[in-house]
């Protein structure tokens, strides 16, 4: 269970994962080490997974975003297609989805080239790859790996 204090520290660990500890007890009214302990709780239970640095994609050449969607010829069960599209680093997400397609996938590439020497030649060519589907994005509105994190007892563990 997720209590207020653990509410307000996964929010203050989203807003700014590098926050001091110190700077997260003043803000939760708890001791640093207290603090610390509920951290590492969350961590080992799964609640925090991990930490990253977000990239401006332009700044490395990947300015380019696009969805695709993946039918597959897979039986029940098989997942040897999305392993191979996971191998793919241009591929930085991939949920398996009901409906008529497969797989959807967020790509990051340089340019429509380059999706289309994706589609090509390393989607295309995976064995069970039966089409693909692609939307560029024109425009991103909104983008954020936060979580709406819910108040004490909305959530249960």
């Amino acid at each position: 269970m997720i209590d207020e204090i653990d509410s307000k520290i996964i929010e203050l660990l989203q807003d700014n994962a590098r926050i001091a500890q110190a700077d997260v007890a003043r803000a939760v009214g708890l001791a640093p080490s207290a603090v610390l302990e509920r951290i590492r709780k969350l961590e080992t239970r799964g609640v925090i997974r991990g930490y990253t640095a977000l990239v401006d994609p332009r700044t490395l050449g990947q300015g380019m975003l696009a969805f695709v969607s993946v039918r597959t010829e897979e039986s029940p069960g098989d997942d040897s297609v999305a392993r191979a599209l996971a191998q793919c680093p241009e591929v930085l997400e991939l949920h398996h989805v009901a409906g008529d397609d497969c797989y959807l996938l967020k790509v990051r590439a340089r340019d429509a080239e380059h999706i289309g020497h994706l589609l090509r030649h390393r989607f295309g060519r995976i064995p069970g790859v039966r089409s693909t589907r692609t939307t560029i994005v024109l425009e991103t509105v909104k983008e954020t790996p936060r979580m709406a994190v819910p108040t004490a007892g909305e959530v249960s563990r």
